[in-house]
């Protein structure tokens, strides 16, 4: 009889933590984030006209380093890239990305994404330029 009171018990205080507990906003699930690039912005694998995108985390639960790039609406899924996880000196208190302009003539490279109040972020990877063949 005491042990069906505890178990009771106990089944009342978690339902009443689940209840009390903050809901989950997807937006820190997914780190989705809503950026505007003035030009043309590359991705690997495509170039972004200047626009706003959603750049979010795939809904899958085996990998935090699967991010989506999504059109403004996230209507159109422009592409999957699989990231490494890069670490910040500094957390930042807002979303920013890091932009490669060294390459003349071509549009900025989006080098890593940081999520606003984590200083882990995800670093894009880039297919190697091939070698050029000596003869």
């Amino acid at each position: 009889m005491r042990f069906l009171k505890i178990v009771s018990l106990m089944l009342g205080c978690l339902l009443l933590c689940v209840m009390l507990s903050p809901p989950v906003n997807s937006s820190e699930w997914d780190k989705k984030v809503i950026v505007t690039f003035d030009q043309d912005t590359e991705i690997p694998g495509l170039v972004l006209p200047a626009g706003t995108y959603v750049f979010k985390l795939a809904p899958v639960n085996s990998s935090r380093n699967i991010v989506q790039v999504w059109d403004a609406d996230e209507t159109q899924l422009y592409s999957t890239l699989i990231t490494a996880r890069e670490y910040a000196t500094e957390t930042p208190d807002t979303a920013y990305f890091l932009l490669d302009t060294s390459q003349e003539g071509y549009p900025p490279a989006i080098v890593s994404w940081f999520y606003p109040g984590e200083n882990m972020g995800w670093s894009f990877i880039y297919p190697r330029a091939p070698e050029p063949v000596e003869e």
